[in-house]
């Protein structure tokens, strides 16, 4: 019975010397994909969720800029909320700034790969600022990731079909400075 102890641990030891390394990093894999499917469906912290539903109803009134200082108020208070990135690309595409609106959209995409709000959102931003090609690129994405009947894809071909609008000056950006003189 001695003997079987001896030959028992040498086997034992080359065993995990062998198996153990990938054995811990196909557990680390494990574990970081686990917590990254985690982090996207988690839900905001309740301060932050409170600034986005403010942010939410003033641009449901209209009201663009006071929803984008609601929504970078939530960005500050909990910075790992991806859906804030969406949040804020709308609204800056609503102001009319369509490269403020990419970069989010692609803050949100480079947090999640396959989002696909932010992949249709940013191409519809691209069509808004006459960059149809790119816009197609992204359609291709859609397509590859949930085919051709997902919201997203139709919409973005619709976009697209439509091509970029042109832009309507205000009366305000061509109003003169208006300047006092004397006689």
């Amino acid at each position: 019975m001695a003997d079987s102890t001896p030959s028992q641990k040498p086997a034992f030891k080359e065993l995990m010397m062998r198996f153990g390394p990938p054995a811990a990093a196909l557990s680390l894999v494990f574990a970081i994909t686990a917590s990254m499917g985690v982090a996207q469906d988690r839900e905001p912290n309740p301060r932050a969720a409170m600034l986005i539903a403010e942010g939410k109803a003033a641009l449901d009134a209209g009201q663009p800029q006071k929803a984008i200082d609601s929504f970078e108020a939530a960005l500050a208070v909990d910075p790992g909320y991806t859906p804030v990135f969406l949040a804020l690309a709308e609204a800056a595409r609503r102001e009319g700034l369509q490269g403020k609106a990419i970069s989010y959209y692609r803050e949100a995409q480079a947090r999640e790969p396959e989002n696909v709000a932010a992949i249709s959102g940013e191409g519809e931003a691209l069509v808004e600022k006459g960059a149809v090609e790119k816009a197609r690129k992204n359609l291709s994405k859609l397509e590859k990731l949930c085919g051709d009947r997902c919201p997203e894809t139709r919409e973005l071909a619709q976009a697209i079909a439509r091509g970029p609008q042109p832009q309507v000056l205000r009366a305000e950006a061509v109003m003169p400075d208006t300047e006092v003189s004397q006689n």
